[in-house]
């Protein structure tokens, strides 16, 4: 039986996330499935579960800018400080990341989240994968039970985290070398 949290810093989530497992919880938009991005085995568990499109790269929740696996210039760092934390997911190129990750392309899409508690979570777990957490073509889990209804005992837990009332994603913007940011959702 998959265990529901209403705490998301219980120190066994931490572990579990840590030890390769998955999870449902609110993000500061909409609730995730969660993993650690770090984890191949993980990452590609929560693409089964979840019955994701294999090609399409998931959202990465970071605590800081510090979190990045590449470093940006100036130009692009500027946007990223005046664009995070919030609501704001940004793609940026990346070299040498997993393909797991990237899934084949050059790009992947990161967001510090406005929510502390979050960030919070983020140090002690590190970098997270966050799709929305509802298989791929249905509407996102407005709430834990919903989430619970979705994906069952296929996820290790589930924190709940109340209603989602706005259920708007973040924004997404690509921001170009030259620090241009290019709104696409």
């Amino acid at each position: 039986m998959t265990t529901v949290y209403t705490d998301q810093f219980d120190a066994t989530i931490v572990n579990v996330l840590r030890s390769g497992g998955i999870g449902v919880l609110r993000t500061d938009t909409l609730y995730g499935i969660v993993a650690s991005a770090d984890n191949q085995d993980a990452v590609e568990r929560v693409y089964e579960v979840k019955g994701r499109t294999p090609s399409k790269p998931p959202i990465i929740l970071i605590a800081s800018v510090d979190d990045l696996p590449t470093k940006y210039n100036e130009a692009v760092t500027s946007v990223l400080d005046a664009s995070w934390p919030g609501k704001v997911s940004i793609i940026l190129p990346v070299e040498g990341a997993p393909e797991w990750l990237t899934r084949g392309g050059s790009t992947l899409a990161y967001r510090v989240p406005g929510d502390a508690h979050l960030r919070e979570l983020l140090q002690l777990t590190g970098p997270l994968i966050a799709p929305s957490a509802n298989p791929e073509g249905l509407r996102p889990a407005k709430d834990m039970q919903e989430a619970v209804n979705y994906f069952g005992d296929s996820v290790d837990f589930y924190v709940d985290g109340g209603m989602v009332t706005d259920d708007a994603p973040s924004q997404l913007y690509a921001v170009h070398s030259d620090g241009t940011k290019e709104r696409l959702r």
